[in-house]
């Protein structure tokens, strides 16, 4: 025969969220609203409690009620047992919940200024799904196995084997600076650029020598400013900062045009460059929430590619 537990010996149950309401705020009248209760019937729990346990739980000077030593002692005990009820219970109505997890491995510039603006619209549409961003400059190839569900790089081709990929946003590069510093060069056209810094990142080598051979002022590299950074973010940071001018992608910068951080003083040429592809692994490719995720990009993408 099987040993049975004890029954556990508790006080009026009613009554333990009326005194820690009590304890906790202070007053019976405030516990009394939080709980959606009359005073009345906040005083008849506590009363309950101390009557069950034989000892005062407040001192009552006139309308004031000040906690006894045992009281606060049990306040603390209640409000720790309190916490465990509503963590146990979060995770109760979790199991009901069938959430995926989705991990995005993309490039730093493209998630900080195009991706994260636009996630909620993703999470808003497919509200089973939890988002993990990641980022990184290295190669599809080179990530570890299993470690992302989508990536999104920049077009190459072909993709490594095992990998499929489609791509779902067209960029276009520009100059672009802080508006006191465009105010400042007097910049009208691409030769002026002669007179300023021009800002140039690791990884994206020979950026500007192609943009300026598309401009007809190809020797305007030589006699302007340089300063070299590592990501292209630090990059258009260091353009909004007012230190030079850099190659703004569009649309990966509509936001901070529209804003008004950033400016563009010329209108052109708008030199297309790599465009950005989401790249899945073959044996998940199907995951319904993989597929979404590469649709909603698509969408999102064809929308944000059209010349502003």
């Amino acid at each position: 025969m099987s040993e049975q537990k004890p029954r556990h010996v508790l006080p009026p149950l009613g009554g333990l969220r009326a005194f820690e309401a009590a304890a906790r705020l202070g007053s019976v009248t405030a516990a009394a609203d939080e709980l959606c209760v009359t005073h009345g019937a906040v005083s008849r729990h506590i009363r309950a409690i101390e009557d069950w346990a034989g000892v005062a739980l407040f001192d009552r000077i006139g309308k004031r009620l000040k906690l006894t030593e045992a009281g606060r002692a049990y306040r603390d005990a209640l409000s720790v047992a309190f916490d465990g009820i509503a963590a146990a219970s979060t995770r109760l109505k979790e199991t009901a919940r069938k959430t995926t997890l989705l991990t995005i491995n993309a490039l730093p510039t493209l998630a900080m200024r195009w991706l994260l603006p636009r996630l909620a619209s993703f999470q808003n549409r497919v509200g089973d799904v939890e988002l993990r961003l990641v980022t990184s400059d290295e190669t599809v190839a080179r990530l570890p196995q299993g470690s992302f569900h989508v990536a999104i790089r920049r077009e190459m081709a072909p993709w490594p084997k095992g990998f499929g990929a489609a791509p779902f946003l067209v960029e276009r590069e520009i100059p672009v600076c802080a508006p006191k510093l465009a105010k400042a060069l007097k910049i009208k056209s691409a030769v002026d650029l002669a007179r300023a810094t021009l800002l140039h990142a690791d990884t994206r080598p020979g950026a500007w020598t192609r943009w300026l051979e598309a401009a007809g002022a190809a020797g305007v590299e030589q006699h302007a400013g340089r300063q070299r950074f590592d990501h292209f973010y630090l990059a258009l940071q260091a353009a909004s900062d007012g230190l030079g001018v850099a190659l703004g992608p569009l649309p990966i910068i509509a936001d901070d045009l529209a804003t008004g951080r950033l400016v563009a003083p010329l209108k052109g040429p708008e030199l297309a460059s790599r465009g950005y592809c989401w790249v899945v692994p073959e044996a998940i490719a199907g995951d319904p929430a993989v597929v979404a995720f590469c649709a909603w990009l698509e969408e999102e993408g064809g929308g944000d590619s059209k010349p502003l």
